[in-house]
């Protein structure tokens, strides 16, 4: 394909050079972002190390001893050992197991897809000059319109491609897992058979920790995480990259919010009211059948449900 021949009108030659020789901050030209890993499997292994390596952060803030973490610290040490039911060995082993049957259901899932430069980027962007142009000149006119796209349409095609289109597809990745995790969270709160076989068993930590945020019944495990990044994956249309931007982001939050500390300047517990002091109310007994849901996340606030 002869991608000059393709350009629209309104992009001259030193526009289609601006489109053809800059890339944003976050891009790579390589075909994989790990020499030698496929980026859709790396898309499955950057949950797990950024799992173990927050929660291994706070682990060792646990241990660690220092006086000036118990301002921060939710709980004191004394009281995870006498509070919660499940040993830490019982949930390593269910946590591992958890990574697993999520590691191996995205081997299914996720398939190869080309990137860096093996993509065509500016025949992809010019794609959107028609489309964007023809919206540009419903809202300015005509004349208007073209003079905007003859001096600055390649910014304009720039912006959307690398910028507000991979955003969208975030956004709306993170509104269909919060989504999803709302609704079976809070049924597995409302409906007392599916709390007792299934749900008891995350809240057998009465006091969480870091590395216990993925202790879970495996069936609820598979629902809830695995089934629902994939869903999001799929309907949100990510890349295998942006995949892994959003699993990370959403593992790296569940982390933070069962850590046990309460950071003022924590930046994962400035984001939403869903907090680590939140969570960890809603760990308690006295609140195990009342604060069924994590409110005021993002796509909560986007449906105003904020209200509990």
């Amino acid at each position: 394909m002869n991608t000059t021949s393709a350009a629209p009108a309104f992009l001259d030659q030193q526009q289609l050079h601006y489109l053809s020789t800059n890339s944003p901050i976050y891009y790579s030209p390589k075909a994989s972002l790990v020499d030698g890993v496929p980026d859709h499997i790396f898309a499955l292994a950057a949950p797990v190390i950024a799992y173990w390596l927050l929660s291994g952060f706070f682990h060792s803030l646990d241990i660690s001893g220092w006086k000036w973490l118990e301002k921060y610290r939710i709980h004191e040490s004394a009281e995870i050992k006498s509070g919660n039911l499940a040993t830490r060995g019982e949930v390593l082993v269910q946590v591992i197991l958890q990574q697993v049957i999520q590691t191996g259901m995205g081997l299914i899932w996720l398939t190869p897809a080309a990137a860096g430069d093996s993509v065509d980027h500016l025949a992809n962007m010019l794609k959107l000059a028609g489309p964007m142009s023809s919206f540009i000149e419903r809202i300015l006119g005509q004349e208007l319109s073209y003079h905007l796209l003859a001096t600055r349409g390649a910014i304009g095609i720039y912006t959307l491609y690398w910028w507000a289109i991979p955003l969208v597809r975030l956004f709306i990745g993170i509104f269909l897992i919060d989504s999803w995790q709302y609704f079976l969270h809070r049924a597995l709160h409302m409906n007392s058979y599916l709390y007792k076989k299934i749900h008891a068993q995350h809240h057998r930590l009465y006091v969480p920790y870091a590395y216990g945020t993925l202790y879970n019944h495996p069936l609820e495990g598979f629902l809830m995480d695995t089934l629902g990044s994939l869903i999001a994956e799929r309907a949100a249309g990510l890349t295998p990259r942006e995949a892994t931007f959003l699993f990370v982001i959403a593992i790296l939050k569940a982390v933070d919010i069962h850590c046990g500390y309460n950071f003022p300047w924590d930046p994962l517990q400035l984001v939403s009211a869903n907090t680590a002091n939140y969570h960890d109310i809603h760990h308690q007994v006295s609140a195990l059948r009342d604060a069924a849901t994590k409110p005021c996340s993002l796509g909560r606030r986007a449906r105003a449900c904020c209200s509990y």
